[in-house]
């Protein structure tokens, strides 16, 4: 197939971790032989001047059997007024929250979800969530994963001495990351690591066991993940957790939150799920996850239905589903 991807997140030189998820999906269908053109943003900067650039690049397009936009809007509303050849929408989150609480944005996402041929969601929380808010999306919504490479993100053993704990994020008060370190404080040993960048950095600088590494390289990730013993994600909600995902491949615990895509990826034996609100279930949760075997094989396991390349495998088979149609005609 000749499948023209849109996105408004796609690593680039000056942001290598900008859409990584968006990335390996497209690596791996072209390792499936389909010939992929892309019409992305790989840049932070620009402001909403730059979704112009992505409508220009969109447009520019050779003609394709299938347009993937990932995000509903404003990827998907681009990749939708362009017309021509069927869509299909993966909605990875804020796209859904942003429905009905941004002005406009219902009516553009109603928009991209009629004129798409199929929509796919990152979990079964957020099929839930878009269904809900625009039940005209019923009947369309497949459910997958943005999958992780469990052959980049492999087993490691453990490193040695105190619990050492990692946050993957940007440091906002969605990612929860201040009751996470009162929690931590709470523990008496083992070191907290941040792996990003945010408004809330300086309410964390300058506590006792706590590193801010800033924003980190997706490169860097496993080597990270390798010198600790847990993952600490306890998100207020997390649509899905790639970072948990990627934690659990290399055999780490995790320790995440109950609201949004976890719960159905992360079993007992491989993580503790907790109350994000809660402080005291955060340091419960903490030493419950330190105690559990590191390396974690159950952990490992719970990632295989998520590896990247059976995700792939699944979108293809979308994609010609939206295709079949239109050659048919």
């Amino acid at each position: 197939m000749r499948i023209l991807l849109v996105s408004q997140m796609y690593p680039g030189p000056d942001a290598p971790d900008l859409g990584t998820f968006v990335a390996q999906v497209e690596r791996e269908l072209v390792e499936r032989g389909h010939e992929i053109e892309l019409a992305v943003l790989d840049t932070r900067s620009g402001g909403k001047l730059r979704y112009l650039t992505l409508a220009r690049r969109a447009r520019a397009a050779s003609r394709p059997d299938v347009v993937y936009a990932h995000f509903l809007v404003p990827s998907g509303l681009i990749a939708a007024l362009a017309g021509g050849a069927p869509l299909v929408v993966t909605a990875h989150g804020r796209d859904v929250r942003n429905i009905g609480a941004i002005r406009g944005i219902t009516a553009a996402t109603r928009l991209v979800v009629r004129r798409a041929a199929a929509v796919i969601c990152v979990s079964d929380y957020l099929r839930h969530e878009l269904e809900t808010k625009l039940p005209e999306a019923r009947g369309k919504v497949e459910v997958v994963s943005s999958g992780v490479d469990r052959e980049r993100f492999a087993v490691t053993d453990p490193p040695p001495g105190p619990p050492a704990f990692l946050c993957v994020g940007a440091l906002d008060e969605r990612k929860n990351v201040v009751r996470l370190a009162d929690a931590f404080a709470s523990l008496g040993e083992g070191t907290l690591t941040f792996a990003g960048e945010g408004p809330l950095r300086s309410t964390l600088e300058g506590r006792e066991r706590i590193r801010l590494l800033g924003r980190v390289p997706h490169d860097e990730i496993p080597r990270l993940l390798s010198e600790s013993r847990v993952l600490a994600q306890p998100s207020l909600v997390e649509p899905l957790g790639q970072a948990l995902l990627e934690a659990m491949a290399c055999g780490r615990s995790v320790l995440a939150t109950r609201i949004g895509g976890p719960p159905e990826f992360v079993p007992p034996e491989a993580g503790v799920l907790v109350d994000p609100l809660d402080v005291d279930a955060l340091a419960r949760g903490l030493a419950q996850a330190a105690a559990l075997p590191c390396p974690n094989l159950a952990a490992r396991e719970a990632t295989a239905e998520h590896d990247v390349r059976r995700q792939a495998e699944r979108i293809e088979a979308i994609l010609r589903s939206a295709v079949a149609p239109s050659r048919q005609s």
